[in-house]
């Protein structure tokens, strides 16, 4: 397990002290948005709401879909119970060959809502061929592993294709012509311009978040794709939300989609939210210090910004005691995977990364999401603390402000 310091070395004994600045950017119109917007949703009485007050009643359960029995009993190893929301309206419209639009935060469920009904299309007609494209790694890899534990011993092949991993197994495993195929634009791009994937074999496309993969410049690319897959297709689109450019992508997209939106509210009702202010008397570590060491802070997910500044911050809790470590951009593929499986495994209580590494995280018990520093937008906010709270879980998500 992790060890605790119950004090804070004050930049004494080889402990660096760092001034709270070094690590938040000057405080923008859209960061008063995001505060506003949290104080507007703060439960006064520090208790979290109750997603089990919005009372849905399925309207199917996984026996009752018309699935092969084989992927029936491998969602049963899975320990799904009851589908979601999103898996009870999706799935069924997938069988039938619809178009979707699936706006949904982040924690519904929506991978399994995709995969199961894909998956049981491909045991009906082996010549099918599905693309899924994720805005990051982790993302890719998360849908990857799903795609393992629902299509066991059913003989139904993938590749996986993200950046950051051996581009040669990735070429000879699409030789094998895979019945889906899981990546980042990027990547399958190079894949598809040196004719190793030939995007006019599939039959249905998958666009995951699709809302963060605009957010991170993959606009052009995602175009590329839509032009050269075939007209005749099923198209299947994922988003936390709308915004314009997203908009753009829908209208060349999908085809009479059938829309279908679990999305209650903005902000997650079963995730109490707080700010916590930083003025001149203490620095902004020596805060987050103070609450890493409570008892309830158990499995801590915090972000910031920039590359430097979370590898910075993680280095000082390190220092201080701290089971900590590190995602984002600059290290490779097999270190943020590696600590991914750390934290996951509880060999590490304390995760940080920047947004686009954390894309895709799915870890269970995830007690606290601290916002070290204020995301870039609101949008981005909602799918940091949807991290926490998750399938109907109580969570907490704080997020530091400086007077």
């Amino acid at each position: 397990m992790y060890k605790r310091y119950r004090h804070r070395n004050n930049g004494q004994g080889g402990g660096r002290r760092f001034n709270g600045n070094r690590f938040s950017s000057k405080f923008r119109k859209s960061d008063a948005e995001i505060v506003r917007a949290i104080q507007a949703v703060r439960i006064s009485d520090g208790e979290p709401g109750d997603l089990q007050n919005e009372t849905y009643v399925a309207q199917n359960n996984f026996e009752s879909f018309p699935i092969s029995p084989r992927l029936k009993k491998n969602i049963f190893y899975k320990k799904y119970s009851f589908p979601t929301p999103i898996q009870d309206r999706v799935i069924p419209a997938i069988l039938e060959n619809k178009d979707i639009i699936g706006i949904a935060n982040t924690g519904t469920g929506k991978t399994a809502a995709f995969l199961i009904p894909l998956i049981e299309k491909v045991l009906r007609n082996r010549e099918e061929r599905v693309l899924i494209l994720t805005p990051t790694r982790e993302l890719a890899m998360q849908i990857s592993d799903e795609l393992y534990g629902f299509a066991y011993g059913m003989e139904v092949g993938w590749a996986l294709c993200i950046g950051g991993t051996n581009i040669q197994t990735q070429s000879r495993n699409l030789k094998k012509h895979p019945h889906f195929v899981v990546g980042t634009p990027g990547r399958l791009k190079d894949l598809a311009q040196k004719g190793e994937l030939i995007l006019s074999e599939f039959t249905a496309v998958v666009l995951d978040e699709a809302d963060r993969m605009v957010d991170i410049g993959f606009l052009e690319d995602i175009k590329y794709f839509i032009e050269r897959l075939p007209v005749k297709r099923q198209s299947l689109f994922f988003s936390a939300t709308i915004p314009p450019k997203v908009n753009q992508i829908l209208k060349t997209f999908v085809k009479d989609p059938i829309t279908v939106s679990v999305k209650v509210r903005d902000s997650i009702a079963n995730i109490r939210q707080d700010i916590i202010k930083i003025n001149g008397n203490i620095t902004k570590v020596d805060r987050l210090h103070d609450l890493l060491i409570q008892e309830e802070f158990e499995k801590v997910l915090i972000f910031g910004r920039t590359k430097w500044g979370v590898q910075k911050l993680s280095n000082e809790l390190v220092g201080r005691g701290f089971n900590a470590a590190a995602i984002h951009g600059n290290k490779t593929q097999n270190q943020r995977q590696k600590v991914l499986d750390d934290f996951k495994n509880n060999k590490i209580n304390i995760l940080l990364a920047t947004d686009v590494a954390s894309r895709g995280i799915d870890v269970q018990d995830i007690s606290h999401v601290i916002n070290y520093d204020l995301p870039v937008s609101y949008e981005d906010y909602i799918h940091r603390i949807g991290r926490t709270g998750r399938a109907n879980k109580k969570g907490v998500a704080l997020t530091f402000v400086e007077n």
